[in-house]
């Protein structure tokens, strides 16, 4: 202070103490850096960014094209909130675990990933590859159901934070088709079952089922077997402590039977489901002459719509929640998500996971369209059509939550073309056997685990 009066030297004191009380307000301390949302609801732009925070962070995922532009707009919405941290975001695509995989191995993995396969996150943090993000683990509770919380949680540590979620607890129909038949929307099996008898009556069929892609069969199965058996029973399914004999997945064949085994109420036939790949099976459902009634998918059948036909949301398709089973709960959800994993500890990657835990955050990309937040604090209108906000909402919402239970298990057994899950599920579209589906599952799943 040489050089300076004493009503400078008073000036200087003041302001540096009004600083001291700014930062800690805002606080400062290393070791919660970058907190953007915390107890009580609170979010990054009700407590503010650490101005302390600055540093380079890494993230890879899977999004590309439209999806990565939409990413890209939620990390510039953090940078500009954090000015001193550089964010590099890498396209890993359909490659995502393998890249992680490699780079986890050769010791360079990026500070933080967006991985959709809970098995992947699960195998990482037994080999102690990741970092655990319980720092942020009051923010995410004030945001997110526990059913969500759970998932990305191993061995009792918060390791997955859910940034972008699938309902896959939908089914969308044609409302032409459904009103020339006289048909509403079921909400019971009994009446859906009924509702695609009288569809068939009509002359139109009801269901258009993508047989060529075994995942979507797999769907059929676990939301029902998510509504027969229950939450617990699932669990235990999911982690192969009951085997695939157990009587609980006969049932569960059986009601699925109802929907496969009715061939002559299917687009095209057995023979024409097995031919038929997702996005067609879209396509031939909200046709101008359409081939079926309905689609039983989660909530990105509008992503394959037919392109060159203009179609509104709530006219030409229109979607419901996956039927209550025996008096099951209507606020069931069977779906996925994709979900941030930390593998560098540093505070701006922390900055960046807690940021990503706030409605802010997911708002900017429901804007954008083509998303659906688990975070329940995002505000419903932030959606940009009714149906999108119908779906997300029932997702964030949820009573009660489940991971596909494919894509937990092995690879070989939950999401590999031509074998497993996807394999034996296409047969039972073609013979619907329950008790020798049900063996054979057991027997694929045991090679699998073992």
């Amino acid at each position: 202070m040489r050089g300076m009066g004493w009503t400078h030297r008073l000036m200087a004191v003041l302001v540096t103490l009004l600083c001291a009380l700014v930062l800690a307000a805002c606080g400062g301390d290393d070791d919660d850096a970058g907190t953007t949302t915390g107890g009580g609801g609170q979010t990054a732009a009700q407590t503010g960014p650490d101005p302390s925070v600055r540093g380079n962070v890494s993230i890879t995922a899977v999004w590309s094209g439209e999806e990565q532009r939409s990413f890209r707009a939620v990390l510039d919405g953090f940078e500009e909130r954090y000015p001193n941290v550089n964010v590099r975001y890498t396209s890993g695509g359909d490659q995502l675990p393998t890249v992680l995989s490699t780079a986890v191995q050769g010791g360079n993995p990026p500070d933080l990933a967006v991985v959709a396969q809970p098995g992947l996150v699960q195998g990482f943090a037994r080999r102690n590859a990741l970092k655990p993000i319980t720092f942020a683990e009051e923010g995410i509770r004030a945001n997110y159901g526990e059913d969500w919380v759970n998932a990305g949680t191993v061995n009792g540590r918060l390791y997955g934070l859910f940034f972008k979620g699938a309902n896959k607890s939908t089914v969308w129909f044609n409302p032409t088709v459904f009103a020339d038949a006289g048909v509403e929307p079921p909400t019971t099996w009994e009446d859906f079952l009924a509702a695609a008898e009288t569809l068939k009556a009509s002359g139109v069929p009801a269901y258009s089922i993508a047989g060529a892609d075994g995942w979507t069969l797999t769907d059929l199965f676990e939301n029902i077997y998510l509504r027969t058996a229950g939450p617990e029973k699932y669990d235990q399914l999911a982690r192969h402590e009951i085997p695939w004999t157990d009587p609980s997945v006969v049932e569960a064949l059986t009601i699925m039977r109802a929907v496969v085994g009715d061939r002559e109420n299917i687009a095209g036939g057995v023979n024409g489901a097995l031919q038929t790949e997702f996005p067609r099976s879209v396509a031939q459902t909200f046709r101008a002459e359409p081939r079926a009634a309905m689609v039983i998918e989660g909530d990105f059948v509008p992503t394959a719509l037919p392109e060159g036909v203009d179609l509104t949301a709530g006219e030409d398709y229109d979607v419901f929640k996956f039927p209550s089973i025996n008096g099951s709960s209507e606020n069931i959800v069977m779906g996925a998500g994709d979900q941030v994993i930390m593998f560098k500890d540093t505070p701006a990657a922390r900055a960046l996971v807690q940021y990503l835990a706030t409605p802010e955050a997911a708002a900017i990309w429901a804007q954008r369209g083509g998303f659906s937040s688990p975070n329940r604090n995002l505000d419903p209108a932030t959606y940009r059509d009714d149906l999108t906000r119908s779906t997300a909402t029932a997702l964030a919402e949820a009573e009660t939550f489940r991971f596909d239970l494919s894509d937990t298990q092995p690879s070989a057994f939950g999401a590999t073309v031509g074998q497993g899950m996807w394999k034996i599920l296409q047969d039972f579209l073609r013979n619907p056997n329950p008790q020798a589906t049900a063996r054979r599952l057991e027997q694929a799943a045991a090679q699998a685990y073992r």
